[in-house]
């Protein structure tokens, strides 16, 4: 296996395609308590752990006031790109019970690189909600977005309640869906 040289967690936005990446680490989910996603995420950062807790503004309505809440898209999950030795780390916290496995598998179920790039991209530059599609979801005609502020993207051009959506399927997880035109995609071309 080559190895390239790993980028660090602020080197900046990926491109979207997960094209091209490759690392001695691999990205797991480790399991949290209700509510600890991100003092699990301070105490990892602390450590010099890479980690990724997904996050997103939403507006809540209350009946006196609106207010922007930055909310967390998977309770009780921070995903952690770690080597053998601080995958045991991670497990020393109290807070943290286990890694996600497969039903039937004893080792941690792995998220590749590529799709925690995309889901990454995604987060970062939607200006819409993601949602998190954890039903079985058929799959879509494999597409780049071309036009807007998720351009480069590389998902499934899939159909929800009747709306085009871009989807970002991650193992285990389900799919992570943007609103997305039509008119914004194109199919790849293998």
């Amino acid at each position: 296996m080559i190895l390239t040289k790993q980028k660090s967690a602020n080197a900046g936005p990926s491109n979207g395609t997960g094209e091209g990446v490759a690392y001695s680490k691999r990205w797991y989910v480790a399991l949290v308590r209700m509510h600890h996603e991100k003092k699990v995420a301070e105490r990892l950062n602390k450590m010099g752990i890479e980690n990724f807790v997904p996050v997103q503004q939403e507006l809540h309505q209350w009946s006196d006031r609106r207010k922007m809440v930055e909310s967390v898209l998977l309770p009780m999950m921070v995903f952690v790109h770690v080597d053998a030795k601080e995958r045991k780390e991670v497990l020393s916290f109290s807070t943290v019970s286990r890694y996600m496995v497969m039903r039937g598998e004893s080792s941690p179920t792995i998220i590749p690189d590529e799709q925690m790039a995309r889901f990454r991209f995604m987060l970062d530059y939607s200006k819409d909600v993601i949602s998190m599609n954890s039903a079985p979801l058929a799959r879509g005609e494999k597409v780049r977005v071309i036009k807007g502020p998720l351009t480069g993207l590389v998902g499934e051009l899939v159909t929800v309640d009747g709306k085009s959506k871009i989807a970002v399927r991650l193992n285990m997880l389900g799919c992570a869906c943007a609103d997305m035109p039509v008119g914004y995609v194109e199919p790849v071309r293998f």
